[in-house]
């Protein structure tokens, strides 16, 4: 898709603004000053009014900051005269575009509410305006001013989405495909592993009810959160995600009648357990080696797919009512240490620190490296009790470690973690900067600790 310049699209929209009489630019603003909050509040009802919405618009911040955001963008877009630079007018539309795409509020929506928004906005000119051709232009103009900047925004959304889709299926082989010998062998192991406890659980007369779900095992972490999304559409991958919640209920019914159903329910799980197998094996038999977005100090995942799991994160999300939360690490001091050990020694504690995150979590958790001394955990369907105690055990972990350096020294290091809980907001650079924002407490609180960001 062709990218349209901002002096050219500038240049249309000057040139819509001279097809109509001055007179008629005046009263447009004059009605989008008085009536801005009455036209806000109306486009946002009418986007509400889809069933749709409510996904993406139901957080009370959101409703808050979009309603203002929104009367702001009424004034500034239909007070626009030709004698000004409009080139930040044009470039507001495309940051609008973005936003929207990121937090994949359909386009339909949009239209919807400028559709209704240009049929208020009519009205509210017909009842100000007394002179028929006047009022006719004032609201032309509107209309078409309206339909330019909508354009523009749906052109940005159109390009940052079809960004996305392309980071997402480069993420969904490369989530699959890296060090894949060694992921297929871990997760069977996992897979045995819960097995074995369950089996365990029953010999020694566990409550039924306490059994341990495949589900929140560490398999059914990384399959849910990994490996669905990256063998989404494989008969396989839909075989082994129906067996696991299969498997639970058998579990769960097994609790609730509160009696030991005998051999014919090990039976039936053990069996379930092993097609599982088969059709992991399946899985990884279809994947191929990728290595395009993995840090290539630390081996973690780049920034470049940090998009994709974290709209991943936020659908499932939405649909599961769980949450997840984030961990912005970074090391203490690091420019000291450059500078005293050499950049072969940073990069040996940068290393060090990434085995120690990859060490501490789980399956279904993200690892990235940010970009120098900066790091990133995304970690799955835990609470905010859950992510202050990793967090917790991560920051004291890495400070009671000694890091090797080249020269064979013994450095220690401490790190700092700003944590984030999802709230609900459905924009993920919302919950980012609040991580950032805690991270830059917890420095400017002595460092080597760990701060929680408020709800917002």
């Amino acid at each position: 898709m062709q990218q349209i310049s901002n002096e050219q699209l500038a240049a249309e929209w000057q040139s819509l603004l001279q097809r109509f009489p001055v007179q008629a630019g005046i009263e447009l603003k004059a009605v989008a000053e008085a009536n801005s909050q009455g036209l806000a509040e109306h486009f946002y009802q009418e986007m509400l009014a889809d069933p749709q919405a409510a996904l993406f618009l139901s957080h009370e911040q959101v409703q808050e900051r979009l309603s203002d955001s929104m009367e702001r963008w009424v004034q500034r877009v239909l007070s626009a005269n030709g004698d000004e630079d409009l080139e930040p007018l044009i470039e507001l539309q495309r940051t609008i575009g973005a936003v929207h795409a990121r937090i994949e509020i359909p386009v339909s929506l949009v239209l919807r509410g400028a559709r209704h928004l240009k049929g208020r906005l009519r009205t509210l000119i017909e009842a100000r305006v007394k002179e028929e051709i006047l009022r006719r232009d004032a609201a032309r103009l509107g209309a078409d001013i309206i339909d330019l900047a909508v354009e523009i925004i749906c052109f940005a959304y159109s390009q940052s989405h079809d960004r996305n889709s392309r980071a997402e299926e480069a993420y969904r082989l490369f989530s699959v495909a890296q060090n894949l010998g060694a992921e297929k062998e871990r997760q069977r192991a996992a897979l045995l592993d819960w097995e074995n406890q369950l089996m365990f659980n029953l010999a020694v007369g566990s409550s039924l009810s306490s059994l341990p779900r495949l589900t929140s095992s560490e398999f059914g972490l990384w399959f849910r959160h990994k490996a669905a999304h990256a063998f989404q559409g494989s008969p396989n991958a839909s075989g082994i995600l129906e067996t696991i919640l299969k498997i639970d209920k058998e579990l769960q019914l097994l609790g609730e009648a509160g009696v030991d159903q005998g051999n014919s329910t090990l039976h039936s799980i053990r069996e379930k357990t092993r097609s599982i197998r088969f059709l992991l094996d399946n899985l990884f038999e279809q994947a191929s080696e990728l290595e395009a977005g993995r840090d290539v100090l630390t081996r973690l995942l780049t920034r470049k797919f940090l998009p994709v799991v974290m709209n991943k994160e936020m659908l499932y999300s939405r649909q599961a009512g769980g949450s997840f939360g984030v961990l912005v690490i970074d090391v203490d001091n690091f420019k000291q240490i450059n500078d005293r050990y050499g950049h072969d020694g940073g990069d040996q504690v940068l290393l060090q620190i990434a085995t120690t995150l990859s060490n501490n979590t789980r399956g279904g958790d993200y690892a990235f490296r940010l970009g120098g001394e900066e790091f990133l955990l995304v970690l799955v369907d835990v609470n905010t009790e859950k992510v202050m105690k990793a967090a917790e055990k991560l920051r004291s972990h890495i400070a009671a470690e000694r890091f090797r350096l080249p020269q064979g020294e013994m450095l220690n290091v401490t790190v700092s973690i700003g944590v984030a809980v999802h709230d609900g907001h459905p924009d993920y650079e919302h919950l980012l900067r609040r991580a950032d924002q805690a991270l830059y407490e917890a420095k400017r609180n002595g460092r080597n600790r760990c701060v929680l960001a408020p709800s917002s």
